[in-house]
């Protein structure tokens, strides 16, 4: 008999909290939970409610959960803006080279 073991497609899922957050990601999201509730907290003492400042009370909030929200193909939604950037600040030549195992470049 072979021995041979397939590998789930969720093996990553394993090594995050809650099967979603990596430790940055769960840093950021309760900062930003953590952060809207003492804001709205010292609004509602303050009585300085007015919608302006509840709006930007949530800011934080609704910020941190947009960043670890998951994205198709990516981990998440700041993954995936990372890798924009990571894009377009390279100062590489990209090349389609097909499915080829090996390459050899020439300069033209």
């Amino acid at each position: 008999m072979n021995n041979q073991f397939l590998i789930p497609a969720n093996t990553k899922k394993g090594s995050l909290i809650f099967g979603i957050f990596m430790p940055v990601d769960l840093v950021i999201f309760l900062t930003g939970v953590g952060i809207t509730l003492l804001a709205l907290i010292i609004m509602s003492t303050t009585n300085v409610m007015d919608n302006f400042t509840s709006i930007l009370g949530i800011l934080p909030a609704l910020i941190a959960v947009f960043l670890v929200f998951p994205f198709p193909n990516y981990h998440n939604v700041r993954t995936a803006i990372g890798e924009v950037i990571t894009f377009y600040t390279n100062r590489q030549k990209y090349i389609w080279r097909g499915w080829c195992s090996s390459y050899e470049f020439k300069d033209k």
